[in-house]
C-alpha cells in the first residue's frame, strides 16, 4: 500500500491539483490517486469525504489530511528535504516562497479569462487569444517574475531556481495556459515555458488529462 494518497480534481481542468501532484512526484515517494470529477452534483460530498475544506488537492498521509497547496508544499518539504522543493540558500528560498504565494493569492483575471483546459487544442501560428489590459498586465507580471528569478537564482539550470522545485510547480499550470491559448512570449520566457511543459511528469499528467472521459464546457 502506498504511503500517500492525493485527492485530485479533473486533470484537464484542476490547476491546483496539478501543483500538488507535481510536488508529490518530486519526492519520489509512491502514492495513490483519487480523482473526483468536478462540477457534478456529487462533487462536493465526494471531496468532503477526504477534505474538510471541500477543495482539492488534499494529501492524505499518516492519518492526516493536508489541504491547500502551500500547506502541502511545506509538509512535503519537511518530510523530504532532499527533494529540494525549496532552495537551500535562504535568500533564494525566501524568494521562491514569495513568488509561489503571489501565484497562490493573485492573478484573478488570468484565472477567469484563461482557465486551465488541457482538452482544448492550441491555436495555430498567429492564432493566439486576444486579452484585455488587465490580463495582459498579469501576464507581464508573471513574465517579470520568471525573468527575475532566472536571472538572480537560476544559474545554468532550466528552472526558476536552477533545479525544478515547488515554485516551478506553482507556475506549471500557467505554462500550460500559455500554450493552450497561444500567448506570445519573448524568448527567455518561452524557453522556461517549454522547459516546464516538456518535463516527463507534466507530459504524463497532460496525457492522462486528455484521456479523461469528463468534459466541462466552460471550466
Amino acid at each position: 500500500m502506498a504511503q500517500f494518497t492525493i485527492v485530485l480534481g479533473n486533470k484537464a481542468y484542476s490547476s491546483w491539483s496539478l501543483r500538488g501532484w507535481l510536488m508529490l512526484k518530486l519526492t519520489g515517494a509512491p502514492f495513490d490517486e483519487v480523482v473526483v470529477p468536478l462540477n457534478r452534483p456529487e462533487t462536493k460530498a465526494a471531496i468532503r469525504a477526504h477534505s474538510p475544506s471541500g477543495r482539492v488537492p488534499t494529501l492524505k498521509a499518516e492519518g492526516l489530511a493536508v489541504w491547500d497547496t502551500l500547506a502541502i508544499a511545506e509538509y512535503l518539504h519537511e518530510r523530504f528535504p532532499e527533494a529540494g522543493l525549496w532552495p537551500e540558500d535562504p535568500a533564494a528560498r525566501a524568494r521562491a516562497r514569495s513568488v509561489a504565494a503571489e501565484m497562490h493569492a493573485g492573478f484573478p483575471a488570468l484565472r477567469a479569462r484563461l482557465p486551465m483546459d488541457l482538452k482544448r487544442e492550441p491555436p495555430g501560428p498567429g492564432g493566439g487569444i486576444a486579452v484585455d489590459r488587465t490580463v495582459a498586465g498579469e501576464i507581464a507580471r508573471i513574465v517579470a517574475i520568471w525573468s527575475d528569478c532566472r536571472a538572480r537564482f537560476g544559474g545554468t539550470g532550466d528552472f526558476l531556481f536552477g533545479r525544478f522545485g515547488a515554485a516551478d510547480a506553482f507556475y506549471a499550470p500557467v505554462a500550460t495556459r500559455f500554450v493552450t491559448y497561444g500567448v506570445a512570449l519573448e524568448s527567455a520566457a518561452a524557453d522556461y515555458r517549454d522547459a516546464l511543459v516538456t518535463r516527463p511528469d507534466l507530459r504524463q499528467w497532460i496525457a492522462a488529462a486528455k484521456a479523461e472521459p469528463w468534459v466541462i464546457e466552460e471550466p
